[in-house]
């Protein structure tokens, strides 16, 4: 940030080079001023974020969101299948197997799991609705994670990552949509995916206020999953296609 605004100081010193020394200062501080009055400065900081969102730890958080998400969505099928309704039942094992094989395309590409341990909060296996909001929640966040990926990337000029990612945020968003359209909720909500954070541990953080563990207790109630296990019996609708991204 302090290097974007020492550029634009700096340009608005030589415009008015003529002017005395006072005068520029004053001119400098005026822009300033104005500036932040615009809410500019936000812009500047939502720049400096992002410029620390380096590759590996894009990958990384990406990776331990997605064991999150495949624990959730097996455990929660199983666990629920008798109240879900039959779409809804079916949406969530797809997503289950969907979740898995963004893992394992991640693990491809250098992400690495700060853990495969899991503390889920009982509350989201316990009703159906307990469940859906969960998975409305942290597809959002996954769904913004992926964006920082996909900028991060593009400005780094890996366009194939970046098309991972993008790829990666479409499902995100159906998955996000399906679990708000059996909310009752209307599910196609958003004309633009929301994008409310630019820093990717920011992510890590909004799922350890959701209740959620990575290798150590969360706040809320829970019990603790291993990825290693779960992933023996996630299922694997055969509905599920383009299996590989492009």
């Amino acid at each position: 940030m302090a290097e974007a605004l020492n550029i634009a100081f700096d340009a608005i010193d030589e415009e008015h080079a003529e002017e005395s020394a006072t005068t520029r200062r004053k001119l400098v501080a005026g822009a300033a001023g104005t500036i932040g009055g615009m809410g500019l400065l936000g812009l500047l900081n939502t720049e400096d974020a992002m410029a620390k969102n380096d590759a590996k730890t894009i990958l990384n958080v990406a990776a331990t969101a997605e064991v999150l998400a495949t624990i959730v969505n097996t455990v929660g099928a199983e666990r629920l299948a008798t109240q879900l309704d039959p779409v809804t039942l079916r949406n969530i094992r797809a997503a289950a197997r969907e979740e898995l094989i963004h893992f394992d395309v991640l693990g491809t590409i250098g992400g690495k799991p700060a853990t495969r341990k899991i503390w889920v909060p009982d509350s989201v296996f316990a009703t159906t609705d307990g469940l859906l909001k969960a998975l409305v929640t942290g597809d959002q966040i996954f769904i913004n994670a992926y964006l920082i990926g996909t900028t991060a990337f593009a400005k780094a000029g890996k366009a194939k990552f970046a098309r991972f990612t993008g790829e990666f945020m479409g499902a995100e968003a159906v998955h996000r949509a399906l679990a708000l359209q059996s909310l009752g909720k209307l599910g196609n909500d958003r004309v633009f995916m929301r994008y409310s954070f630019s820093k990717i541990e920011d992510a890590v953080a909004m799922l350890q206020k959701a209740g959620f563990g990575f290798g150590k207790k969360g706040d809320s109630p829970g019990a603790f999953y291993n990825f290693n296990e779960v992933r023996k019996r996630t299922p694997n609708p055969t509905g599920v296609n383009t299996r590989k991204p492009r």
